[in-house]
């Protein structure tokens, strides 16, 4: 029977496929484009999902990490080539940080505080889900929708879609 890393890992590899073919829909042309003006640029959403793998694991290497206000600001990416090679750095990181977890540090506690308050605390493999994944497949489904706005194909992603069907 697998560990529980083993099936995380796992689930967060399948699901990089997935998240990789949503942003190779990304149109270069479009980067700047925002559904409304509180909203992410089409870009910053990409660049965030890019991201978000890569960031979570320097932070998961410590007990416990300080959110600072300015993490909730979103970088505008260069080129969709920028894009793309900072997720696969970004899974590469996170795929050998999983790879190296022990049991016992997926079960170990991890705080997020903002403010020096504590926001939660979580076995670390918790959050590695909430974070990592759970919170990627939300912004990976705007993400959909962003494309399907801008006129960009929507691949498949656990179902057929009306430009992509693996069924058929």
């Amino acid at each position: 029977m697998p560990s529980l890393v083993d099936t995380v890992a796992n689930e967060f590899r399948e699901e990089a496929k997935t998240t990789g073919r949503v942003l190779q829909n990304v149109p270069s042309a479009k980067l700047t484009w925002r559904p409304h003006a509180t909203s992410m640029t089409l870009g910053q959403l990409a660049l965030h999902i890019a991201t978000v793998p890569g960031n979570l694991v320097k932070i998961l290497q410590k007990d416990e990490h300080e959110i600072s206000p300015k993490a909730f600001t979103f970088q505008d990416p260069q080129s969709v080539e920028e894009i793309h090679s900072t997720f696969q750095q970004s899974v590469r990181d996170a795929d050998a940080y999983l790879s190296g977890m022990s049991e016992e540090q997926a079960k170990a506690d991890w705080t997020l505080k903002g403010n020096g308050k504590t926001i939660f605390t979580k076995p670390r493999i918790g959050v590695v889900r909430m974070i990592m994944m759970n919170h990627i497949y939300h912004h990976r489904g705007q993400l959909s929708v962003y494309l399907r706005m801008v006129g960009a194909p929507v691949p498949s992603i656990y179902g057929p879609s009306a430009d992509e069907n693996p069924f058929g």
